[in-house]
């Protein structure tokens, strides 16, 4: 399949925007809904691209948006939600009731394929419910079959320019001298946003990825501990980190839920019980996943502006 036109639903977000531009470069056209138009700039200069102000969670808005569109994919995820069982409302509504709306929008629309960004760890049984919520989202995308073919993609934790995990620890090592870690022994299989998105192109353009799972990681598993103290190092303020037993991890992460925005949540301490590896191959179709210490110094080591254009010099060999 070589699809001319593609919506991104959460593409103006971290991973979403990654993957726009990988389209772009392919010469995609691609829309992307977004509840602000104002806070999408930086995908509003993407060529063959078009930003449309909408709500992606009305059922005939979707399927209004999704006429024509030879694929669709779905971006959209939190990491914090209100407590509920088996899962908290933020976590249904955007990790379950929204895949259904899509999967039923695509039908509606008679999309032919639809690529769904998941989560490695995603599982019914999961300790967290952030966990339990990805794998009821994948329940939901798997029932669009047979009229809608899916390919399903489970990242560990995503890092690049502008992610909200090594960024997080350059900023608190640079405020804090020393760092407490909840879940300093959890293992960690780090995958470069731009190898997300290059498996989310191959997704829709190789036969092969029809109705498959397939999971996304880096070369290297880390501890959580040594993430932050290369992270640290990297921006110039090296700190020691005291690994938090549980007791105390949940009652650092029940303080920062109180935060407007909180940094931690006792569901992300839960998920740090189950290690984030991938069980086989970390990249499908034969990709060479990216090492962090090849790129992360791009923006990490140093505070140029010209780290900001490390992908684009990456992907133009330069």
């Amino acid at each position: 399949m070589n699809p001319k036109r593609v919506v991104i639903v959460g593409g103006s977000g971290f991973i979403g925007s990654a993957i726009a531009n990988r389209l772009c470069e392919a010469g995609v056209r691609v829309l992307i809904p977004t509840r602000r138009r104002s806070r999408a700039g930086h995908v509003l200069l993407l060529p063959n691209t078009e930003v449309v102000e909408a709500d992606v969670h009305d059922p005939a808005t979707l399927a209004r948006l999704f006429a024509d569109a030879d694929a669709v994919i779905n971006t959209v995820g939190v990491l914090h939600s209100r407590p509920g069982s088996p899962f908290g409302p933020d976590f249904a509504r955007a990790h379950v009731e929204l895949p259904q709306k899509i999967v039923a929008a695509c039908r509606s629309a008679a999309v032919p394929h639809l690529v769904h960004i998941s989560a490695l760890g995603a599982y019914d049984a999961g300790p967290s419910e952030y966990q339990r919520s990805k794998a009821a989202g994948e329940t939901a995308i798997r029932a669009g079959a047979p009229e809608l073919v899916s390919t399903i993609l489970r990242p560990s934790v995503v890092f690049g320019r502008g992610d909200s995990f090594l960024n997080l620890f350059a900023g608190l090592a640079r405020i804090f001298p020393v760092l407490p870690l909840a879940g300093a022994d959890a293992r960690f299989q780090p995958v470069y946003v731009e190898d997300v998105a290059e498996a989310a192109w191959q997704s829709l353009v190789r036969p092969d990825a029809a109705n498959q799972i397939f999971e996304l990681a880096g070369p290297t598993v880390y501890t959580l501990r040594q993430l932050v103290e290369y992270v640290s190092a990297l921006v110039g303020k090296p700190r020691p980190v005291i690994a938090l037993p549980e007791h105390l991890a949940m009652l650092q992460a029940r303080l920062m839920e109180l935060a407007p925005q909180p940094l931690m949540s006792r569901d992300n301490v839960r998920s740090m019980k189950v290690d984030n590896v991938a069980s086989g191959t970390p990249q499908p179709f034969g990709l060479t996943p990216t090492a962090l210490e090849a790129v992360a110094p791009g923006w990490l080591g140093t505070g140029s502006p010209r780290a900001f254009y490390y992908p684009f010099r990456r992907h133009a060999r330069r």
